[in-house]
């Protein structure tokens, strides 16, 4: 497949001077601030819609790539949804939040009544609701999906600023749990809710060589399960997460629910770590030892199976600027797709300083998710940017190459990532591509909420 390469941009380090608002990475300037509207109701977010002559792009926490993000002309207008936050509402199953609330709150709330989603969280909550239903976040689990499948309820004002509600009886709620971002803006979102459950996560680190079955083994038989694949040392480092046991519990309870980590540690990462961040200090050039990129891997060493619930056990990511590519590929064919994975990285010996992330999820009923109606496992990659905002060749090279590779196999890309558009037939992947572009088109007919990104990708 003849793709062209994907210019994965540089990270400015430059001081802000507050005239451009800038991705959350910083690798892209997406509007002068002067076209920044920021509304904290629904009211003025109506407001923001009808007076603007021009398009309209979303926003929240800006943690997705900046062309998803970022204006196509002057006269157009970013609007900033992150002041539209907070519980709106709740009942016995479900509670009802604005669209620009961080996941971080919500998940907070939640735990104070004692109440969970019933879908594993990402690692950074600091996203927006409205943003994690735009880009598909997911977490990881075969009895859960992605956040979108959470949803019981959508509320948007649309182009016109008219303000419409679609439920899960509506036709084309299927599009608005993966929106894109395209179809209107989001000004709340009602959850279903579950009671809140302990879990106990063990964690392992066994070698690679059975990890074709190995993976269906720990996602089959446990709630939850996350692993992290150094191919260079043929290891894998897994967690395995069940229900507490009543005595876990107990203990859980009697020490003010704060997450229980075990006494018994396991060093059988630590020099594997170590080669890792060997790699990464040639990477980003980082001298601080306690920079963020290192203490990504750094959490590995001398590990410890820890109690807790599902966002103090999961949710513990360590956000750094870095360029991420994330690839869903159906669950029945991830033993084919890790061998060809591995004959692949014998064959080139790819630079890495990252482990491969593998997450599998239950079927989604969003059209546009890439676990859209079928069990999937994620296969994610991560390189850092270094202290002068650039990128290791290596590192290029090795996110260009197993994007291409997955991509043969069939895979979907995470929307809020990294991907090389020109690698996917979309209509193939998607057998619901035109009737998401069937209700664009209704809900959005001047296509106002896109940007050059999204018109490319729709039009």
């Amino acid at each position: 497949m003849n793709v062209p390469l994907a210019l994965y941009p540089r990270r400015s380090t430059s001081t802000d001077d507050g005239t451009e608002i800038w991705n959350w990475a910083r690798n892209a300037a997406i509007a002068p601030s002067t076209a920044v509207v920021s509304p904290t109701t629904e009211a003025e977010l109506r407001e923001a819609v009808t007076s603007s002559a021009g398009r309209l792009r979303l926003t929240g926490s800006r943690m997705s790539a900046g062309r998803m993000l970022e204006l196509a002309a002057s006269g157009d207008r970013l609007i900033d949804t992150s002041g539209l936050r907070g519980l709106l509402g709740t009942d016995e199953d479900s509670a009802t939040f604005a669209g620009g609330t961080s996941l971080q709150e919500i998940y907070g709330v939640l735990t104070s009544m004692g109440r969970m989603l019933p879908s594993s969280p990402g690692v950074i909550a600091s996203q927006t609701l409205a943003g994690a239903l735009a880009t598909g976040t997911h977490g990881q689990g075969l009895r859960q999906s992605s956040i979108g499948d959470a949803v019981l309820s959508v509320r948007m004002v649309l182009a016109d600023g008219s303000v419409a509600e679609f439920d899960r009886d509506h036709p084309s709620f299927p599009a608005v749990q993966l929106g894109l971002g395209v179809l209107g803006a989001v000004s709340a979102v009602t959850l279903r809710t579950v009671p809140s459950i302990v879990y106990t996560c063990v964690k392992d680190a066994v070698s690679a060589d059975g990890l074709e079955t190995q993976l269906l083994t720990w996602n089959r038989d446990h709630a939850m399960s996350k692993a992290w694949w150094f191919p260079d040392e043929n290891l894998v480092h897994v967690w395995t997460a069940q229900e507490a046991t009543p005595e876990e519990y107990r203990e859980y309870e009697a020490g003010g629910r704060r997450l229980i980590e075990r006494d018994q540690t396991s060093d059988a990462m630590n020099s594997t770590v170590d080669q890792a961040l060997a790699n990464m200090r040639g990477d980003t050039r980082i001298t601080d030892e306690n920079g963020k990129p290192y203490r990504t891997v750094n959490r590995f060493k001398d590990f410890s199976d820890v109690t807790g619930d599902v966002y103090q056990v999961f949710c513990r990511g360590i956000a750094t600027p870095q360029i991420n590519v994330e690839i869903g590929v159906p669950l029945h064919r991830a033993g084919e797709v890790i061998a060809v994975l591995k004959e692949w990285h014998a064959r080139t010996r790819p630079h890495m300083h990252y482990p491969i992330i593998l997450r599998c999820t239950g079927p989604s009923t969003a059209w546009l998710s890439p676990s859209q109606g079928q069990e999937t496992v994620y296969f994610g990659f991560v390189v850092y940017y270094a202290e002068d905002g650039t990128l290791s060749e290596g590192g290029m090279d090795f996110l260009r190459a197993v994007e291409e590779v997955l991509a043969t196999e069939g895979g979907r890309p995470h929307w809020g990532k990294y991907f090389e558009k020109p690698l996917y037939d979309w209509r193939s992947l998607y057998p619901r591509w035109d009737d998401f572009r069937r209700v664009r088109d209704e809900l959005d007919p001047g296509h106002r909420f896109a940007n050059a990104f999204a018109d490319d990708l729709l039009d």
